[in-house]
């Protein structure tokens, strides 16, 4: 007879040891561990098998083939791991099921996402009547952030993009950074204003907008601004952007999908200056936060905007009294993504997200200053968690880079930032220690002596 109860003890145990586990194990898996996911490409089972041997399948096959991003050495790209009290509320979450989209169906998802957005707004230090919500990642944060922004500009010149479309709609004037993310890019053709169709805006050497080389835009107009380059974690001069740009019928907006956490930092907070001025602003849980994936956060000055971009109508769907969700993201069935961001913050307070982002800074300086003294070049400021380091020629850097992953202690990836080669290390998962960057530099340094 299925015992649902022994599957599920087992899979947590699986689980656990898989978590565990991570601090030890080799980043990368070897061939030898990926080869063996052949095992399952076969045909579609004809019939079922029992729940355990799938189990045992997928942790036996899947885990040794995963690669460690949730472990301390994983510096590949700016994802952090996840945090104790995230994943355990991410097992009990999945275990609720709740399609949070309605606050009748779901009163208790719907209103801890409302208390989760206050603590966001107030440690990122938002205006507190800010509106938001919980998406997928900083693609959809990003789009949503724009698609109220779209609605807010042409609103304003009196259009109704919403109903009417952007057929015969007056053209919006957008500007976007030389280094904008590509989600941003994205973001605007999946909103019909083009990937192409943008000015971008000069930046200085370490990606930064040039604030004095912004050319005059015209109402109805967006600007997208940066905090956190993905090669180099600088932040655009934020507050002097909008002093210089935001006028009525110009809307500002932030892509941070992990610099905006410079903000919960006292140290860190005078980067993001002025990002307060901004209209909406994207952020990432599973980047610094160190929340499971998938977890982004759209968060907008004119929850009415948000709002009219996002809504959703239907007869099956009675509208409450009190906040439905579903009106205010691209998705109507949703996981509720707030119960990790909440137990996340609660876990760790005001003083414990600060630290977090304060420690890994702190590694990012650790990494540049062994580097450096190791005789390579840093090609970057390291003013938050992101280290961009050449070993020689493109062709050097590059070998070192594959000879690293294969050796599997650590994981960097690789990056061209203007014109230069090099490796990516990225900081921001809450395991990393002190060890873990000497661990790594060692081997780093090995390798490309080798």
């Amino acid at each position: 007879m299925f015992d649902q109860r022994e599957l599920l003890l087992d899979a947590a145990e699986r689980a656990i040891r898989y978590y565990e586990s991570l601090p030890r194990r080799r980043v990368s898996p070897t061939r030898e561990q990926v080869a063996r996911v052949g095992e399952l490409e076969e045909s579609m089972p004809d019939g079922p098998c029992s729940a355990r041997e799938v189990l045992t399948m997928l942790d036996e096959i899947g885990s040794p083939a995963s690669m460690a991003m949730a472990g301390p050495r994983f510096f590949g790209f700016v994802i952090g791991g996840t945090l104790p009290a995230a994943l355990a509320a991410n097992w009990v979450a999945s275990a609720w099921d709740q399609a949070t989209g309605l606050y009748d169906v779901t009163p208790f998802t719907a209103r801890l996402e409302q208390v989760t957005l206050r603590w966001l707004v107030d440690l990122l230090g938002l205006p507190p009547d800010c509106g938001g919500s919980f998406v997928t990642g900083a693609t959809m944060a990003n789009f949503s952030g724009l698609a109220s922004a779209r609605g807010a500009v042409l609103s304003l010149a009196g259009w109704d993009p919403e109903s009417d479309g952007l057929f015969g709609a007056p053209p919006i004037n957008v500007v976007v950074s030389e280094e904008a993310h590509p989600s941003v890019t994205k973001s605007l053709g999946l909103l019909g204003m083009g990937r192409s169709r943008v000015t971008r805006a000069k930046t200085d050497s370490q990606g930064r907008i040039i604030p004095g080389a912004l050319p005059h835009i015209p109402a109805p107009g967006i600007v997208c601004v940066q905090a956190g380059n993905v090669n180099t974690g600088a932040i655009d001069p934020i507050g002097e952007i909008c002093e210089r740009v935001k006028r009525p019928g110009v809307w500002v907006h932030v892509d941070g999908a992990f610099g905006m956490w410079a903000a919960a930092s006292p140290e860190t907070r005078p980067l993001v200056s002025g990002v307060e001025r901004a209209d909406s602003w994207a952020v990432d849980g599973h980047k610094w936060l160190n929340v499971p994936y998938d977890c982004g956060v759209s968060l907008v000055r004119n929850q009415e905007a948000l709002r009219r971009a996002m809504a959703v109508n239907a007869a099956y769907l009675p509208p409450s009294a009190e906040r439905d969700p579903c009106n205010y993201t691209p998705e109507l069935s949703r996981r509720p993504r707030a119960v990790e961001v909440w137990a996340a913050l609660r876990s760790l307070g005001r003083s414990g997200v600060a630290e977090l982002v304060e420690r890994c800074c702190a590694h990012a300086r650790r990494f540049a200053r062994g580097l450096e003294g190791a005789g390579f070049e840093v090609l970057n400021e390291v003013v938050l968690n992101q280290v961009l380091v050449s070993f020689g020629d493109p062709e050097k850097t590059s070998r070192v880079i594959g000879a690293l992953q294969e050796e599997g202690t650590c994981w960097a990836g690789g990056t061209v930032w203007q014109g230069r080669t090099a490796m990516r290390i990225s900081l921001s998962n809450w395991a990393t220690t002190d060890e873990d960057v000497d661990r790594s530099l060692e081997v780093m340094l090995r390798v490309a002596r080798d």
